[in-house]
């Protein structure tokens, strides 16, 4: 079983290049986006999905959405294509009805 890991893992690197460190940009920012939520919800002691929520998820979805058209792979591109639509509504509607400062990170 061990042997078998070790053997994905070196099957794995050596079939490494850059366009697998795009794909895993973004998904860090993309899964990123809910530690952000869970912390700042934490210090304001109530559930808020702070504006930098929003556009991580863009930033993480155009990330994997450009990575999903360059594997060739409709499931990539099918997911994360239709969702910055929503993202960037989103950040539309809060920017309409908030100036930017009251969607800050920064917990008072």
């Amino acid at each position: 079983m061990l042997n078998a890991l070790f053997q994905w893992v070196a099957h794995l690197f050596a079939a490494w290049d850059w366009w697998y460190v795009i794909g895993f940009i973004g998904q860090l920012i993309f899964g990123g986006r809910f530690a952000l939520q869970w912390i700042v919800s934490e210090k304001k002691k109530e559930s808020v999905i702070p504006i930098h929520f929003w556009y991580m998820s863009l930033t993480g979805s155009v990330i994997l959405l450009v990575y999903g058209m360059h594997r060739d792979d409709p499931v990539f591109i099918f997911a994360y294509l239709f969702n910055s639509i929503v993202y960037v509504r989103n950040m539309m509607f809060i920017h309409k009805k908030k100036p930017l400062e009251t969607n800050s990170l920064v917990i008072k």
